[in-house]
Order: C-alpha cells, then structure tokens, then sequence
C-alpha cells in the first residue's frame, strides 16, 4: 500500500458543517521563515489565522475482501483419555510400557500375579467336571425309571401288578426327574462359576482397548510399577489419543449467534511460533453460564505429526465471514470525533482535507471496513 508524507495547515473555518483544511505539499526549498511557499508561516498561514503546518501521512482507500475475525485463546486437550486400571486386585508383576510410548490397539501392557487365579480356574473345573459326571448318573437313573413304570403300567393292566406297585413306579421316574433338574442347575452353576474365575484370570493381563479413532495411542501418565500391591481399580497407566486435539474457547454473548459448527479455525502456539494449525468448530456449548454470560465453544485440531500436545496454550482465529468488494482504509486513518467515526477525506487537488462522519465495519488486519457513506481517493 503506497503512502504519501505531507504538510497538513489546519484552518480553524467551518464550511457546510464541516471543517475544511489546506493542504501543503512538502517541498524540497522553504522560505526563509521556514514556512511553506505563499507566505504561510509557523505563525501565519492562508486566511491570516494562526496556523501550523504538521507532517502526516496519505493512504489511498481501497476495494476488496475483508474477513470478519475473532480472537480467542485456551489450552488443547486429547479428544479421548482413559485410565487403565485392573478389574481384579493384586500383585503388579510387570508392566511393559513407560510415559510417552506408543502402545497399539489389544496390546498388553501390564500383568498381575495370576497365580492364585490359575487355581480358582482349576478348582471350578474339577467342579464342574463332578457335576457332569453326577448328571450323567441321573440320566441313566431317569432312563430305567421310565422303563420301570412302562413295565408296572404293562402288568397292572394285566392283572399282574398291584396297584402299589404301579404307585411305587411313579413316585421313582418323579424322584429320577427331580435329581435330574437339581443336576442340570448345578451344572449350569459350576459352567457360570468357571467363566468368572476365567474372566478373573484374563482381568490380570491389563490390555489397551478402545472403540473409535486410530490404532495406536500415547502413554500419559504411569501410576505403578512392578511389585505394587494393587486393589481393584486402582490406576496403572493413562492412555491419550493425540493424533486429534481439541480447544476449548469462551465467546461472549455478543458473538455467541455466529458461532456454528464448522467454522474455520486457525491456531497458533507460543511453543512452535512459526507453525500455524488448521482446525474446525466442532461444537458450541447450547447456554451461556449465567455468572460470566459466556459460552463454550470446542475447537477440533488434526495433530497427525503430533507436534501439539495436550496442555499447550494456544491462540485461535475464528472467521465468521467474508464480504468482497468491501471500501476499506487503514484503521489509523478512522478518528472520532465527538459521538461520530470518521476519516479526513484528501481533495482531488490535494489542497484540503474534509471530515467525513462515516460507519465502520469489520476490522480486519490492519484495515477496517467503511459501511457508509461510499468514498474513494486517499485519507489522512
């Protein structure tokens, strides 16, 4: 942007509402007062009134895209983190991964003292084994039960049988039946009991599982090491997902309407200054807390390289728009005056500047847009 450096006389004459300045071009030659050409002095200037000539600068307007940008900062967090603890108590025996290792998706990577859970398994299988062989007794009992009653029915109604007898054949395929019930819950008891003490013995292999994101994840934290005496429960290293982070951002409740889902995001960090990292709203709180009117709003970050690590403090952009075609001048040139914004507006002979009330828009760097009135030509 090309700018100029020019002597500006300010003439205190109200023209029209507006003030109306005279306008000097440096020159290289001055009159012997030091003033500038046509006799106008420290002390005298067109109009005979006390005036003085100051250097300033020339911007011309321009026309073109602006962006409409929020500044915003917080600190990353991994998407997902979870600790990995034993569902069983016992003792640590070895554990195969520190702080910082990568650790892949049904990997092991920590194991009890299974030794008291191998015997709990062995036990219920003998159990169970006990129960199947007693069940099988039952069915060769209820098996010749049946056939003993068909064969009182046969000679009762023979008349060869008394009815006790046919009575008495009854009653034991009844007991038969019952011993065969009792024999196939205990069965289904022994088969329940041997699957937990398994689930038991599998418990004290510790091993790294999630549902959704990459194959392979980061170790955090480590809370135990070989020969701890763990109870169930207790924590023994934290996993964290950092190939994906997230931001979290408070907005105020001014711009809280045009935050949405998707918007662009660009992130900046004081530990890698000169990288810049894309992300995208992912959600935005639906309330605003009531004490500080201002909501949440969840920046998600790719971090393939994994350069970002959780924690880091970090500085975001949010674009909430774009307007081409805008009338833009350098944010130094706006000036108030009074209750108004305004620009002092260069004549086409360069010979005045005109206080131009105007409406300012967006900012955007270094330059801000001018909603009203349209202008053109260059500004102080």
């Amino acid at each position: 942007m090309k700018r100029k450096t020019i002597l500006v006389i300010f003439c205190l004459a109200l023209a029209s509402g507006l003030v109306g300045y005279e306008v000097y071009r440096r020159i290289s030659t001055a009159s012997p007062a030091g003033g500038p050409p046509g006799g106008a002095g420290p002390a005298g200037g067109p109009g005979g009134r006390g005036t003085a000539a100051v250097a300033v600068e020339v911007a011309p307007v321009e026309i073109g895209e602006v962006r409409e940008l929020g500044f915003f900062s917080g600190s990353l967090q991994s998407r997902t983190r979870f600790v990995l603890a034993p569902k069983v108590p016992g003792r640590l025996d070895r554990i195969t991964v520190d702080v910082g290792d990568r650790v892949r998706k049904g990997q092991a990577v920590a194991v009890l003292d299974d030794r008291e859970y191998s015997g709990q398994v062995q036990q219920a299988e003998a159990d169970l084994d006990v129960v199947k062989a007693n069940l099988e007794d039952a069915r060769s009992s209820l098996e010749t039960a049946r056939r003993e009653l068909e064969r009182a029915r046969t000679l009762f109604e023979g008349k060869i049988a008394s009815r006790t007898e046919l009575d008495a054949a009854e009653t034991g395929l009844r007991k038969a039946e019952t011993q065969y019930r009792v024999l196939q819950a205990q069965l289904r008891q022994k088969e329940a009991a041997l699957e937990t003490v398994r689930e038991r013995l599998d418990s004290t292999r510790l091993v790294a599982e999630w549902d959704s994101g990459g194959d392979t994840r980061v170790i955090g934290e480590r809370y135990a090491d070989p020969g701890a005496l763990l109870r169930a429960n207790d924590p023994v290293v934290s996993i964290l997902d950092i190939g994906y982070l997230t931001a979290t951002v408070n907005v105020t409740e001014s711009i809280y309407g045009r935050m949405r889902p998707g918007l662009q995001a660009r992130v900046v960090t004081d530990a890698l200054p000169d990288r810049i990292f894309e992300g995208e709203v992912e959600r935005v709180a639906p309330f605003l807390n009531p004490t500080s009117r201002q909501a949440d709003v969840r920046i998600g970050i790719p971090n393939p390289s994994g350069l970002l690590k959780p924690g880091m403090f970090v500085r975001v952009t949010l674009e909430y728009g774009r307007r081409d075609s805008a009338v833009t001048v350098p944010v130094a040139a706006l000036v108030k005056r009074g209750e108004r914004d305004g620009v002092f507006l260069l004549s086409e002979d360069a010979g005045k500047v005109q206080f131009i009330p105007v409406q300012a828009g967006v900012t955007d760097t270094g330059r801000v847009e001018i909603v009203e009135p349209r202008i053109s030509g260059e500004v102080v």
